[in-house]
């Protein structure tokens, strides 16, 4: 500590491709990667298959026939997650180049081009031409190489190496419960936008978990949330409540340039809820920002030291999904630019050798835990 200041994590964590591949291959591999909506990659249905990159890995995500017993009409099936490469030669399975986005379509099964081995959409090796001329082959031994799978509040999550690895209930911890009124599981898309931000994830994670910045960067949202445009501090001193929720304006509930909405509330929310703001960080790539109407949803994309892509989402209940979300969109695009600009420039600050190492302030607590998170995980 400096001066009252806690040290942030040094420069080379943000900066230089060598750590970024460390932090890739030792701690982003063995955590709960958010890839998007089950909605949105059309994986409700039964055999259904989409094929998503993950950490430059190309990933099929499937799902099992809707059939047995105990199936539910209209329930969403069981998901499966496997490595895109063929267990013959290595041939991809499904040819997906990188930074292709994904591609839902329907499958029973899926074949290999090169050879025609084929697997079930559970990556069990169904058949392997002339392999019965093969003495003692065992297919059962060549089924695809498993990948980690799970879901929450209507998103996918995977993890590539989940051995050993904290499993994705262990990873959310209390953020369902702090949420469990907002019918997350349910809600649909009404507006999209990404982004190619030259910035290390880190740097964009941590812009997201304070409000120290909001007073010099968002004079539109600080004209909102008047508590945002105290250094982050609150009405009293002495910080933002994220648990309680953040107050608006008067005459304000939500987030938009009016701070009103066409849309009603969610209808289990608490009286506060209903009037309040709450932000969420999923580590290490789901940012969620939790209005009374709609859901603002963040998914980063780590592309490189200096370069993350964002998808953002707008998520609305079913029925109010065809209601006027300009104003919303608007607001959200606006700050979300701001965000960016300001995130590029401290980027390109940091890669100054001028800059070693920089400080938090008694107000930035929530950023520590970039670092609460990040350094157990890294190799000694």
């Amino acid at each position: 500590m400096e001066n009252g200041l806690q040290p942030a994590l040094p420069r080379h964590h943000y900066v230089e491709p060598a750590s970024w591949e460390v932090e890739r291959r030792s701690v982003l591999t063995s955590s709960w990667i958010c890839v998007g909506r089950r909605t949105g990659l059309e994986l409700t249905g039964p055999d259904r298959l989409a094929v998503v990159e993950v950490l430059g890995e190309s990933v099929l995500l499937t799902t099992g026939p809707d059939a047995g017993p105990d199936a539910v009409p209209g329930s969403n099936p069981r998901l499966f997650a496997h490595a895109n490469v063929c267990r013959h030669r290595g041939a991809q399975v499904i040819p997906h180049e990188s930074g292709d986005p994904p591609t839902p379509s329907s499958a029973r099964a899926l074949r290999c081009g090169y050879h025609s081995w084929t697997y079930g959409c559970d990556g069990r090796l169904l058949r392997a031409p002339f392999s019965e001329q093969v003495a003692g082959f065992d297919r059962d031994a060549f089924g695809l190489y498993s990948v980690g799978v799970g879901t929450w509040g209507g998103f996918v999550f995977v993890c590539l190496r989940p051995e050993g690895a904290p499993t994705l209930a262990e990873e959310l911890g209390a953020i369902p419960d702090r949420t469990t009124r907002y019918p997350l599981a349910t809600l649909i898309p009404a507006w999209h936008a990404s982004y190619d931000v030259r910035a290390n994830w880190k740097v964009i994670a941590e812009n997201y978990n304070e409000c120290y910045h909001c007073a010099g960067v968002h004079p539109e949202l600080t004209r909102l949330v008047p508590d945002f445009g105290r250094g982050g501090l609150g009405a009293d001193g002495t910080g933002l409540d994220w648990e309680a929720g953040i107050g608006h304006r008067d005459g304000a509930w939500t987030f938009s340039f009016s701070g009103d909405s066409p849309r009603t509330p969610f209808p289990d929310l608490s009286p506060a809820e209903s009037v309040r703001h709450k932000g969420e960080l999923v580590y290490p790539n789901l940012l969620l920002s939790l209005s009374a109407e709609h859901a603002a949803a963040f998914v980063l994309t780590p592309i490189a030291a200096d370069r993350t892509l964002i998808d953002v989402d707008l998520l609305v209940a079913p029925g109010q999904v065809d209601r006027d979300i300009e104003d919303c969109a608007g607001f959200w695009d606006l700050v979300n630019r701001q965000d960016w600009a300001v995130c590029e420039s401290v980027q390109r600050g940091m890669s100054s050798s001028f800059y070693q190492q920089g400080w938090y302030a008694p107000m930035e607590d929530a950023s520590l835990d970039i670092r609460r998170w990040l350094l157990p995980r890294l190799p000694p």
